[in-house]
């Protein structure tokens, strides 16, 4: 129930800030425009708080369903305008003009994912350098060449420090339809170029959590022993009377000898009751644990909610902290803002044209689980899913249906062009098409949600 109450409040947490950045991007525009603003609402449907202010007595309005937003513009189209507010409605506007208010709001979220990105370059981004730990055979990294203990250096003609980057790089290459060349070093840093066979595998490699698996790689991961750390309150392991700092020492008379070895006992009994000795102060103890189960993917595993004990400085070599000062971390933080928006929007058009899986659709549910997950981790964590999401709004916005600023701007741009605006009998079918295709999209997202929950 913690969990589930981190991830529903963080997700209106981010749902409301990015609405708001969003919103505030149309408002701030409209006004240095010279176009009255009748309202600013954060959520639709019956306003819950409501507060008049400025010289336009601007109505301000938190409502009753958190998702979305809205700018109410004084428009003649939708209501009797007073003479001598004529000139402040948004279709008396240019239609330059009009673009830029439609375009602030899209605009905004890119900007704000700039501005979080630069508050994470400058505190400093943590990351782990992309060493390769197993390697699968056969596999397509196999027959590569790749072996456990390779670091990814580059990937195609771009320099990698960690592994988000190279993650990123990866799928950048997979996008454009061919093999993705790596570079990299062994434990002794010799240099060398492989290259892994993937042209045209883009749909399967793109699929969620299905890079590694299907590439055959795993991440560097250290050979811990199975002592416990954290618990999950009421959690199986809880429940069994296990405490921190135990050391498994066999499972159903199998010996454990290392944390993973433990994971993947686990994992492969769920709802399973087992007989486990652990290692507690005088001697050892036996008890009774029943694996909880968690849906992953497509497959049943068994959890009992425990982490393992790391020593402080097993992590200190594959760190790969970036940090920069205030002014050397604004032009990165732009380029990471432009990389992300431009991987984007290949994957959106690859996702319309069939190259990349549909499967990366996601919807509320699935965004509320990564921000809780992020929320858990800390504020920096949080903060960059919030860039993320940020400018997957942003570009979500800018596509060309007609009940988004996309599809809006189509509209004057369609106006600039004939001399006259689009007639409101088919600016009503517009609508009505955008809203079902809406329907259609949010449908899907909702379907990949719950598939990724129960398989």
């Amino acid at each position: 129930m913690t969990g589930f109450m981190t991830s529903v409040g963080a997700f209106l947490v981010a749902i409301a800030v990015l609405v708001a950045v969003h919103e505030w991007g149309h408002y701030i525009v409209a006004r240095l425009m010279g176009v009255k603003v009748l309202r600013f609402s954060i959520g639709f449907g019956r306003p819950l708080w409501t507060r008049r202010s400025g010289p336009d007595e601007t109505e301000y309005c938190l409502s009753a369903i958190p998702i979305g937003g809205y700018v109410k513009l004084l428009d003649e189209r939708d209501c009797e305008v007073a003479v001598e507010d004529r000139d402040r409605a948004f279709n008396r506007k240019s239609i330059p003009a009009r673009v830029a208010i439609l375009v602030a709001g899209p605009g905004m979220n890119f900007i704000f994912a700039i501005l979080a990105y630069w508050c994470l370059f400058i505190v400093g981004v943590p990351g782990t350098k992309p060493v390769i730990g197993d390697v699968a055979e056969p596999s397509i990294a196999a027959d590569a060449g790749l072996v456990a203990g390779d670091r990814i250096v580059g990937v195609g003609d771009r320099s990698v420090a960690t592994w988000e980057g190279a993650i990123l790089a990866m799928l950048q290459e997979l996008l454009s339809e061919g093999d993705i060349a790596l570079r990299v070093t062994d434990e002794a840093g010799t240099e060398r170029l492989v290259i892994l066979s993937t042209a045209g595998k883009a749909s399967v490699l793109t699929e969620p959590g299905r890079l590694f698996t299907e590439i055959g790689i795993e991440t560097w991961s250290p050979d811990l022993p199975p002592v416990i750390d954290a618990l999950t309150p009421d959690g199986p392991a809880a429940r069994a009377g296990i405490l921190p700092g135990d050391l498994i020492l066999e499972a159903d008379g199998v010996g454990i000898n290392s944390w993973p070895e433990w994971v993947e006992f686990v994992r492969a009994r769920p709802s399973e009751e087992v007989e486990v000795v652990v290692s507690r102060g005088a001697g050892p103890v036996s008890l009774n644990i029943t694996m909880g189960t968690v849906i992953e993917g497509e497959e049943t595993i068994g959890r009992i909610g425990a982490s393992v004990r790391i020593p402080d400085d097993l992590y200190n070599e594959m760190r790969a902290e970036q940090t920069y000062n205030p002014l050397a971390a604004l032009p990165v933080a732009a380029s990471k803002t432009w990389e992300m928006i431009g991987l984007t929007v290949r994957m959106v058009v690859s996702i319309v044209t069939g190259d990349v899986s549909a499967k990366n659709i996601s919807g509320p549910i699935n965004i509320a689980q990564y921000a809780g997950v992020s929320a858990s981790i800390g504020f920096a964590a949080f903060l960059n899913f919030l860039a993320i999401v940020s400018i997957s709004l942003g570009i979500l916005n800018l596509l060309p249906i007609p009940m988004l600023d996309g599809g809006q701007i189509v509209y004057q741009l369609i106006e600039g062009a004939t001399g006259s605006p689009i007639s409101e009998r088919i600016q009503m079918i517009g609508q009505q098409v955008g809203l079902v295709l809406l329907l259609l999209l949010m449908s899907f997202a909702f379907y990949n949600d719950l598939s990724r929950i129960f398989g």
